[in-house]
């Protein structure tokens, strides 16, 4: 074979390569679109996201801001991103250990000294972190002994919010806006009642009717546990942060990123999985991965990350359905597509 014809193959092989990977993601997205764009059984109203290596491969909005003015979604929107605000209190927690700040075995009584309770001689930092602390109510007894059972609430994390204050001199506010201005996240920051005016308003859906939530339940005393109000694109950001090991040194990245008790969330399947400090570690049709939900407040999200492609899928709905067993629907049905393309592979 001459070089020119040799040439000319290779080229024609490499064409025929990239045209058929793009066939692949055309019909891969379309897939994502059909969810998106169905209404049974209920609209999907937000904004998805799929990065890889950091670059958007995928990003679309379907749906209102606001219902009753018909005002319509827009990729870089401001979610209320609930219980996804946990994992950035934990980094944070982490990152005052490493200063020396605090310790995660030591018990809670050390840094909340008005604990009255005796379970603060023994719950620990840790305990708090991955929800094993037992507290209901810091008047009331524990409902188990600390690190003997998995019970998932916003308590623990409202607790280590002021353990970050009286640890470290600055409010969780504080601490978590310049860790997003470090990360360039610039259209993430901690809700605030008085200055709201960029965040979409959340909705109770029932038969694809959409109820206004006129009250959030959040407030300052609650922002460590649900208050971060984020984008598709900032999240994603955060997963490149997080993951890649550009938060935290060595010793705590390994931390993080170690699963210290099991719990079961109906997105991810039926079994008990993997638990850690507000990360989940999954294990679907072989693939192990991370993600982290949320939903209150008239909000639903979903940020996992999946390592060995570097991809992440980032969902942000400005609804919440009444009917739990819709609750997270689309979201479980969005990241079966993209854990489907990434296994078949």
């Amino acid at each position: 074979m001459t070089k020119t014809k040799l040439s000319f193959t290779l080229a024609i092989t490499i064409w025929l390569s990239v045209a058929l990977k793009a066939q692949k993601n055309n019909f891969y997205f379309k897939k994502i679109d059909s969810i998106i764009m169905t209404s049974t059984p209920l609209k999907f109203n937000g904004v998805v996201l799929v990065s890889q290596n950091g670059k958007v491969k995928f990003l679309k909005a379907n749906g209102y801001k606001n219902f009753e003015k018909k005002v319509t979604l827009k990729t870089d929107d401001q979610f209320e991103v609930m219980s996804n605000s946990k994992q950035i209190t934990a980094v944070l927690i982490l990152q005052a250990a490493e200063q020396g700040k605090l310790d995660l075995q030591t018990p809670i009584k050390k840094y909340l000294p008005s604990l009255t309770q005796s379970w603060s001689d023994t719950v620990t930092i840790h305990n708090l972190l991955n929800h094993t602390h037992g507290i209901v109510d810091i008047e009331k007894p524990v409902a188990f002994k600390a690190g003997s059972q998995f019970k998932y609430g916003n308590l623990s994390y409202m607790l280590l919010g002021e353990i970050l204050q009286n640890t470290t001199g600055k409010t969780f506010t504080e601490l978590a806006n310049s860790l997003f201005k470090k990360l360039k996240m610039g259209k993430t920051f901690i809700y605030n009642s008085k200055n709201n005016q960029a965040l979409v308003s959340g909705y109770r859906s029932e038969h694809n009717q959409f109820e206004k939530v006129e009250s959030s339940f959040l407030n300052d005393g609650i922002a460590s546990a649900a208050g971060v109000v984020s984008t598709v694109e900032d999240l994603a950001k955060w997963n490149q942060a997080l993951f890649k090991g550009k938060l935290l040194s060595p010793r705590y990245q390994k931390l993080i990123l170690t699963p210290s008790t099991s719990s079961q969330h109906n997105v991810f399947g039926k079994e008990n999985m993997g638990f850690g400090y507000n990360i989940r570690f999954i294990k679907e049709a072989g693939l192990d991965y991370y993600a982290v939900t949320g939903l209150g407040d008239g909000f639903t999200c979903l940020n996992a990350y999946f390592p060995s492609t570097d991809t992440s899928l980032v969902i942000l709905e400005n609804q919440m359905p009444k009917n739990s067993e819709h609750w997270s629907f689309q979201e479980a049905a969005i990241k079966n597509i993209v854990l489907k393309n990434i296994t078949s592979k």
